[in-house]
């Protein structure tokens, strides 16, 4: 080799350790970066999201995700306020199963008249988050339906718009054309910000349905929500999210809980089933309820308990 190519050879074996240390340092921060997100997400959901609920088994909540077995999640929707505790406006029973690559959700409509367990008293069940927070909210649900729930997720509705615009918006499918604040919202597929959704969910005196309606909005929503959350990848954005899920979330999964279903259990959202809770309206004293019958509830508590592979 003459003196001339060894010296190009030394250059060329030169840059190629600069380029392998520059792609190193490269990688080295990328991998920080990721971690970062990584230990942020599991800060955010250990610390500001996590609450722990008393009456749940987290035991046996356990021995059904190791065996994947189906889970029954608690979705509160919840119109709280400075100085105001709230009431459960939402009230939705997702159950996941992840064998057959289904979710079902049945809504509960907040005026059903039931017993407030630990409360003693009978009222509507939106009533129990108001007077008992997420455990008396929790304990009611199981009584009424007989049910065992696995998890519990309460979404604060002042904060919901925020939520619907951290996952860049949601999709749904309107049967009533109607006017509900500035926004008017034609029938058929809509794409909604989160200013739309707030008021795509709240309005009620325009429809036939009354609260009926009002629920089948918030439950389509909540579905665009989780379709869109579970497939999200926007990396730029994972700070927002973070942002809106520790001031508005609560829930009583940690972070490897949320990690396993979205590994395990995301599927389950490939083929979705509703129902939504009948009863007949009825005054007593000058209160308005809506009285569920017993074969109703049994026919729920099947529904739930029977969603199994």
């Amino acid at each position: 080799m003459g003196r001339m190519a060894k010296r190009e050879h030394k250059r060329s074996s030169k840059w190629k350790k600069y380029a392998l240390v520059i792609m190193g340092v490269f990688i080295i921060g990328i991998g920080a970066y990721f971690y970062s997100i990584y230990a942020d997400i599991k800060n955010t959901i250990n610390g500001n999201v996590h609450e722990t609920v008393t009456s749940i088994d987290n035991n046996v909540t356990k021995q059904k995700i190791d065996n994947k077995k189906p889970l029954n999640i608690l979705l509160l929707g919840v119109d709280e306020r400075e100085n105001d505790n709230g009431r459960s406006d939402t009230m939705i029973v997702m159950t996941l199963d992840p064998n057959n690559d289904r979710m079902q959700m049945v809504s509960i409509p907040r005026d059903t008249r039931t017993d407030i367990v630990g409360h003693g008293t009978v009222d509507k069940i939106n009533h129990a988050y108001a007077f008992g927070g997420s455990n008396m909210a929790v304990d009611t649900v199981e009584h009424f339906l007989d049910i065992e729930l696995d998890y519990y997720v309460k979404v604060n509705m002042e904060g919901f718009q925020q939520v619907v615009d951290a996952v860049g918006g949601v999709t749904v499918e309107n049967n009533l054309a109607f006017k509900s604040g500035n926004f008017d919202f034609p029938q058929g597929k809509l794409e909604l910000d989160g200013r739309e959704a707030l008021a795509f969910v709240r309005m009620r005196k325009e429809d036939p349905q009354g609260d009926l309606g009002r629920n089948e909005r918030q439950r389509q929503v909540i579905e665009g929500i989780i379709q869109k959350g579970a497939s999200f990848s926007g990396v730029n954005k994972v700070s927002e999210v973070l942002d809106v899920l520790g001031k508005n979330v609560s829930t009583n999964m940690d972070f490897a809980h949320m990690a396993t279903l979205m590994t395990d259990y995301r599927t389950a959202r490939n083929n979705t089933s509703t129902y939504q809770i009948q009863g007949e309206g009825s005054f007593i004293g000058d209160i308005w309820y809506l009285i569920v019958s017993e074969n109703e509830v049994q026919k729920v508590h099947e529904l739930i308990t029977s969603f199994k592979s």
